[in-house]
């Protein structure tokens, strides 16, 4: 068997056999970039038609990714990516990558049932000497209380003898995959110093950022503190921005001069937080103080503002509708956008999932619209064609250039509700339609 130096020297030659577990929105681009940087790459995937796509070098990823199809073509043609159903193609490879979701319960508890299965499957293909790396975001602990010995039970080997272990968690978005890949730092968490020196060799080929060598639980605290940080301080806009209305302000222009100020980011404040990993990942970073005497507030009351933040769109409607005379009761509403981000197609946790859910038992009847999405999309101003108001979730770059005047004339009345900051409040005055926004008083 190799030992980890070998594995290195292997790495550093591009010798080294890699596989992708996952082609999702991290996996995929992760197994083309290393195909493109000269390693053959074996992606294992669950789902039989996407694995027909990519073997035909089509992105099954069908926002707007720069790049993406054509880097998935190039590789496809050199050969030196393939796509499977069947862990047994796996038997010879040295490195594995691990990209699965980690969601969570409706208790906020991990549910790792991908993971597990994942480490189930490879347990008896696994190589002597191979390292295995996960990718995904999980919770403090889990590489050495879950992962460690599941992958120890099913391969019937002892780390660092017979295989060796890290993480090195994503750090990417829809829209910006590539990227984020190739710009965004990592954090190589390793389970020996050596097996960190390797993984930083490995990803030096595809990243040209800095490649912090670290313990596994510094590595999963970093990704989850990350995004528990962005978490929190866009709970802080929204908050903000609550004020903001109440006190018969601009958020907008809070925000401009707030951020003027040395050491200030005020983030941005909207109709909601969507995604796998906002929503999720403060809870798996809570989840490593679990049984622990530790008391949380910030996560949890942050969590609880950005998820009460599409109900705060309904007030809005409500108002905006009363001012004209109508009630929610009956009325027809186009909601314009069902991703959780602007021109891309995944809908994981969108907040517009739980707006439109919301408006259907108050009685009112949503109609949605999504140029990414094939359910939704079609010509918008068709679509919302005798609606009595439109509500703005994604700052869709189609909507950006929507022609209000037009989009007055095929509504039935003139309301615009706008949880983005698309349009200001002087644009929609300007063509005579009633509008309220995220953070903006009126009288």
């Amino acid at each position: 068997m190799m030992d980890i130096n070998e594995l290195h020297e292997k790495i550093k030659d591009k010798q080294a056999r890699l596989a992708v577990i996952g082609l999702g929105y991290v996996g995929l681009p992760v197994a083309a970039m290393f195909a493109d940087a000269g390693f053959n790459v074996t992606g294992v995937e669950i789902i039989a038609e996407r694995v027909e796509k990519i073997n035909n070098g089509i992105s099954p990823i069908e926002g707007d990714e720069p790049g993406l199809a054509e880097l998935l073509e190039r590789v496809i043609k050199t050969g030196r990516l393939r796509a499977t159903l069947n862990y047994e193609d796996l038997r010879d490879h040295d490195v594995i990558l691990i990209d699965v979701e980690t969601p969570v319960d409706d208790q906020n508890i991990p549910r790792y049932e991908a993971l597990r299965s994942v480490l189930k499957s490879l347990g008896s293909v696994l190589k002597d000497g191979a390292l295995v790396i996960v990718e995904s975001t999980v919770a403090p602990g889990t590489i050495n209380q879950l992962v460690l010995p599941l992958l120890e039970k099913h391969t019937g080997k002892k780390l660092n003898e017979g295989f060796f272990l890290g993480i090195c968690p994503e750090r990417v978005m829809p829209g910006k995959l590539l990227k984020n890949l190739s710009t965004l730092s990592r954090v190589a968490g390793g389970m020996t110093p050596e097996t960190s020196q390797a993984m930083i060799s490995l990803y030096g080929y595809i990243v040209q950022a800095d490649l912090d060598p670290a313990d596994c639980i510094t590595a999963e605290l970093v990704k989850t503190t990350e995004n528990a940080y962005r978490d929190v301080q866009i709970a802080f806009a929204n908050e903000v921005a609550l004020i903001c209305e109440a006190a018969g302000g601009d958020v907008w222009k809070v925000r401009e001069l707030v951020n003027k100020s040395p050491m200030r980011h005020m983030h941005l404040p909207g109709a909601g937080v969507g995604g796998h990993c906002i929503p999720k990942d403060p809870w798996l970073l809570a989840y490593g103080a679990n049984g622990k005497d530790v008391v949380l507030r910030i996560i949890p009351a942050a969590r609880e503002v950005n998820n009460t933040m599409p109900l705060h769109m309904i007030k809005l409607l409500e108002n905006a509708l009363a001012q004209v005379g109508k009630p929610l009761l009956d009325a027809r509403i186009a909601v314009l956008g069902y991703a959780y981000l602007e021109n891309s197609d995944d809908t994981r946790n969108s907040p517009t999932r739980s707006l439109v859910a919301r408006l259907y038992e108050l009685g009112a009847q949503p109609v949605i619209h999504d140029p990414w999405i094939p359910e939704y999309d079609g010509d918008v101003f068709e679509r919302i064609k005798g609606c009595d108001a439109v509500v703005l979730m994604v700052a869709h770059s189609e909507y950006r250039t929507l022609d209000l005047a037009r989009l007055k004339s095929v509504l039935r009345l003139p309301v615009l509700v706008d949880g983005r900051h698309v349009f200001s409040a002087a644009q929609a005055d300007a063509v005579g339609l009633t509008y309220r926004g995220v953070g903006q008083g009126w009288e």
